[in-house]
Formats: structure tokens, sequence, C-alpha cells
């Protein structure tokens, strides 16, 4: 079974570029970031706080394998409110637990949205390469400066139609930075054989071309195409 494992930051292009490679080589997708954000979706709904650590695990535990293949194609979770929420539940090492085994499954056994069996699989997320999938034959970390990053996260929100402040935007992706880094249980780091890509300035398609040049040099039989747009 082959493996893409790709970590990285908020706001470093890694949903676009997983996404492309999910789709050129035909595999299946797990955004697991979006496995946090329903948790803290979850939380936020029923009236409890991102910091209630017992109920943030009883409600990791709940989720059910379809709920939260279909949470990644769910537009209510994307917000920054649910992202926050996210940063801070995935510190908790009882909703990681919870949610560790669903990920391994998903990555030896992928099953695309239709059901279909895949040859392989895409995940995206923060500790793929260092824990979810340690032995996976590709792994990309991406980074950018977090000023880039608030960037492009300001300009995402303001074409949804938000009210946003850029120093705002900065401040937050800063802490989730500092909490993602520093928890005790996965923290936010490359893999020791990660190809590590600095997307601050790169296209969708640079970042997609480096990308496919690392894989090649595993693999020759890689697709070729090509990934418009910028992040």
């Amino acid at each position: 079974m082959s493996i893409i494992a790709i970590d990285g930051s908020s706001a470093t292009g890694k949903g676009t570029l997983c996404s492309k490679l999910a789709q050129v080589f035909d595999y299946a997708y797990l955004d697991t970031g979006a496995l946090y954000r329903g948790v803290g979706y979850e939380l936020l709904k029923n009236g409890f706080s991102p910091n209630d650590e017992n109920k943030a695990i009883e409600i990791a535990k709940s989720l059910s394998g379809e709920k939260m293949l279909h949470l990644q194609d769910e537009s209510v979770i994307r917000t920054e409110e649910y992202g926050k929420a996210a940063s801070i539940v995935s510190a908790f090492p009882g909703v990681r637990k919870a949610l560790f085994e669903f990920q391994r499954r998903f990555a030896q056994n992928p099953v695309k949205k239709d059901g279909a069996i895949a040859q392989g699989a895409v995940l995206d997320g923060r500790d793929i390469g260092t824990v979810i999938c340690p032995d996976a034959e590709y792994k990309i970390f991406l980074t950018a400066r977090p000023e880039i990053r608030a960037e492009r996260r300001f300009k995402e929100l303001q074409l949804k139609g938000l009210c946003v402040i850029y120093e705002d935007v900065l401040s937050d992706i800063l802490a989730r930075d500092k909490r993602d880094s520093e928890r005790t249980t996965a923290p936010l780091k490359p893999a020791d054989d990660a190809f590590i890509l600095d997307t601050s300035d790169l296209t969708a398609d640079d970042v997609y071309a480096q990308v496919v040049c690392f894989i090649q040099e595993r693999n020759q039989k890689v697709p070729q195409t090509r990934l418009g747009g910028q992040f």
C-alpha cells in the first residue's frame, strides 16, 4: 500500500496539494485535521468549551467511521472558530488516541468517497509522517513564514465575506503554531526523512512540481500533470 504523508502548519497549502495528488494518483484522501475540527464543532455546537478535555474525548470516541470521512467535506467546520477549537482539542492525548486507530486503518485500507478500494492513500495533518504513518514511502512537510500564512488566511476569510483584522489572524496563527509544536503528544515537527518545502514564495504549480520531483526520485512512474492557481 502506497502512502503519501503531508504534514505542516495551517495555510501552508497542504489541502490544495493533497487534493491534487489524490486526484492524479487516484488515491483515497483523508484530511485528518477535519477530524479534530469535527470534535471542536460538536463541542461548541452543544455548548461545551473546547478546553473540556473529558467531553472532547467522549465526542472523539463517539465519531463513527462514516461520519469521520464526511467531516472533510463539511464547509461549516472550516471557520477560524473551529480551527482554533481543533488546535486546542488536538493537544489532549485521549482525543488523539481515540482518532489514532481510525487514521491508521484508513492508511492501511484506504477507501475513496465512492466506496471503492484505493491502491494508496494521501493523508494530510500534523503528525502523519511521525506518528500515524511513520513507514510512509513519501513524507512531505510544508512550511511557510507566519506573515505569509496569515495573509493567505486573511484573504481567504475576506473572500468569504467575513470582517477580519490581519493582526488578529496573525496572532491566531502564531498561537496555534505554539500549541501544535509544544504539545506533549505528537507535536508538530517534520519526520527525520521528510522532504521539507517552504511554500512562502511558491505557487500551487511550484509546490506540486517540486513534490512530484521528490516522489520521482523513488518512483519513476509518476503521472505528469500541472496544477493551476495559487494557494
